[in-house]
């Protein structure tokens, strides 16, 4: 899950964490918990008692596990001027089908894959666009707008900020961005940012300044701190 679905820090980031934190709850209480109350050395039906238990906690694990499956990010889109997170459970089948590269036409189970969304040229579908926007849907839920993240590398590079700009405009991911630099020896000059919005945090994506590939995320500023 870590390794794949939720590259650092997407996890956290994301909220992973208090997610997990429910998963594991709800199995201790389905599991331990309820042997502990209806345990009872030699009582008739004990084995019976233990394999509902076994089997309910089994049941939830897999429930977890699917929800987890569901909220993975399925695609990292560079959208307009900064990176944004389309999940599984986003994207709408329709969609999916719609899309022009065979690529983006089904989530992906091996981890995220990259992405960058273009406006589209015809006024009306502007105007569905705007009216979907407003609905709370953006260019990363429609895959039939996405090409291949390499085939606009250029206007990736012209959006990212060098550390020192990001240092005016955002200063605590800044900060974040500086000790990893620090940590690592690698230098600023070396490193373009773009932001990443995430639920409950913005992410420092670190690219490339020759190629765009990104290389590195960064757990920024909490939203709403």
């Amino acid at each position: 899950m870590l390794a794949l679905w939720y590259p650092r820090p997407l996890f956290e980031a994301a909220g992973g964490n208090n997610l997990l934190l429910i998963v594991v709850g709800v199995d201790v209480v389905l599991g331990p918990l309820l042997t502990l109350i209806v345990f009872k050395s030699g009582k008739p039906g004990m084995n019976f008692d233990l394999a509902v238990i076994g089997l309910v906690q089994l049941g939830a694990l897999a429930y977890g596990g699917y929800v987890v499956a569901l909220a993975r990010p399925a695609f990292i889109v560079f959208v307009k001027d900064r990176f944004e997170i389309a999940t599984a459970a986003e994207l709408d089948p329709g969609e999916l089908a719609a899309a022009k590269y065979p690529e983006f036409r089904a989530p992906p189970w091996g981890g995220p894959l990259l992405a960058a969304a273009d406006m589209p040229a015809d006024p009306a579908e502007r105007k569905k666009l705007i009216e979907a926007a407003l609905a709370g849907m953006d260019l990363q839920q429609f895959p039939r707008y996405w090409v291949p993240y390499a085939q606009r590398e250029r206007e990736v590079l012209a959006s990212a900020d060098t550390v020192a700009r990001l240092r005016a405009s955002e200063p605590a991911t800044a900060k974040a961005v500086d000790e990893w630099l620090a940590s690592s020896g690698t230098k600023e000059d070396d490193v373009r940012c773009l932001l990443l919005r995430t639920r409950f945090a913005w992410v420092a994506v670190l690219v490339d300044p020759k190629t765009a590939q990104p290389f590195k995320m960064i757990l920024g500023e909490k939203i709403g701190e």
